[in-house]
């Protein structure tokens, strides 16, 4: 739970302080421009690395390095005076969460197995309450402190993750000593340890790789744009912000049902639809009438990220193991991210390039079908370890 909580502070709690970063660093358009690519850049290479790492070194040792990697770039960037030592450091910040995003899937299939449901509701809700409570913070502590401050302060957060996770480690050690076997304690690669998956070969890793590339794709989009499209509008800026911050929060509900009520369903994708639905009536009613009924269209696009909250849960509705858990995360998230990563950018160079945003929201359109292309691959009650599954040499 504290892992999810701090996996996005230190993602959203920089825009906020950019203003203050640009005099002080002497961050451009383009540095600027590099520091919002980063996250997605940083999640997808480290997406398809950590199932590696984790097949290597087990879950927990890899947990570990990732919060190392989170702590030590939080609190020297913190501390750094030139724009380049920030960008290499935020890189280290979010290579930690890259590999914290891959292995909180796994972890719970491995330690709840009979509660998979519950328990990711509730790391996929404190991970929509760590994304929207750091902006909301960043202004005011910086004001009563410094930008310093209210950007090293989430590294705390990300120390606490520590604690509980090498008691854990060191107790499923004492296990293994005493028992004389690795059965007695909760196996890293589970049922499937002896199997090589091969994930490009399975439907479900592709599906699923498509669905969360089309969702992060129209969430990235808003978290860059919402405000200067609102503001472009007529909007007030202080009012294009809350829209945004409103748009976050209702992430919190969505992540909490979600977990609870899709594992009852035979066919997933009828829940997927109806979010689908929310994604394109808030577009909709954004292109077609921004100024009228704004919180409307907000509050319907927000309703949409729960089809974020239902890629998180398919990781383990569509794997047997927890090693199949833990592949099928970094493969979805790594191609999920780096396909989303450019969305936002072309969305703006689009509107550059035709004087109006028809053509950026004909975009988002697109992202919703490829959304929906994935969740039919991933509708049916089938596994990755059916499909990718290689013997291992003997």
């Amino acid at each position: 739970m504290v892992m999810a909580l701090s996996l996005r502070t230190a993602v959203s709690v920089v825009p906020p302080l950019l203003g203050e970063l640009k005099g002080e660093l002497g961050f451009t358009a383009a540095t600027t421009g590099l520091l919002a690519m980063l996250p997605p850049l940083l999640f997808a290479t480290f997406g398809l690395v950590t199932p590696i790492l984790i097949r290597r070194f087990g879950l927990e040792k890899a947990l570990i390095a990732a919060v190392v990697l989170a702590v030590a770039g939080q609190l020297g960037r913190a501390t750094t005076d030139a724009v380049w030592p920030f960008l290499g450091l935020t890189a280290v910040v979010m290579a930690g969460y890259g590999i914290g995003n891959v292995v909180l899937p796994p972890l719970v299939k491995k330690y709840f197995p009979d509660r998979v449901g519950i328990v990711t509701a509730g790391y996929v809700t404190l991970l929509a309450v760590g994304t929207a409570i750091s902006p909301q913070l960043a202004v005011p502590v910086a004001g009563a402190t410094s930008w310093r401050v209210s950007i090293g302060m989430w590294a705390s957060i990300s120390f606490m993750v520590l604690l509980p996770w090498i008691m854990q480690f060191v107790r499923d050690r004492k296990k293994k000593s005493d028992a004389g076997t690795t059965a007695a304690a909760p196996s890293s690669a589970g049922a499937g340890s002896s199997q090589h998956l091969r994930p490009w070969r399975s439907p479900v890793a592709w599906g699923l790789a498509i669905f969360l590339a089309g969702n992060s794709a129209q969430t990235y989009v808003y978290f860059t744009w919402l405000p200067p499209y609102l503001s472009g509008q007529g909007v007030d800026a202080a009012t294009a912000g809350t829209a945004l911050a409103y748009f976050a929060i209702l992430g919190l509900p969505v992540s909490l049902l979600v977990p609870l009520w899709v594992p009852r369903m035979k066919n997933p994708i009828v829940a997927i639809s109806l979010f689908a639905l929310c994604w394109a009536t808030g577009h909709l009613g954004l292109y077609l009438s921004p100024l009228d009924g704004t919180w409307l269209w907000v509050t319907f696009a927000g309703l949409g990220q729960g089809t974020f909250a239902t890629a998180l849960l398919m990781v383990n509705l569509r794997s047997r193991t927890t090693h199949g858990s833990s592949v099928l995360s970094g493969f979805s998230q790594g191609l999920g991210y780096a396909g989303a990563g450019v969305v936002p950018l072309v969305f703006g160079s689009i509107h550059d390039a035709t004087g109006n945003w028809t053509v950026s929201f004909a975009l988002l359109g697109v992202c919703l079908l490829v959304m929906m292309t994935g969740a039919v691959m991933i509708n049916a009650k089938r596994y990755i370890e059916d499909s990718a599954a290689e013997p291992a040499s003997s």
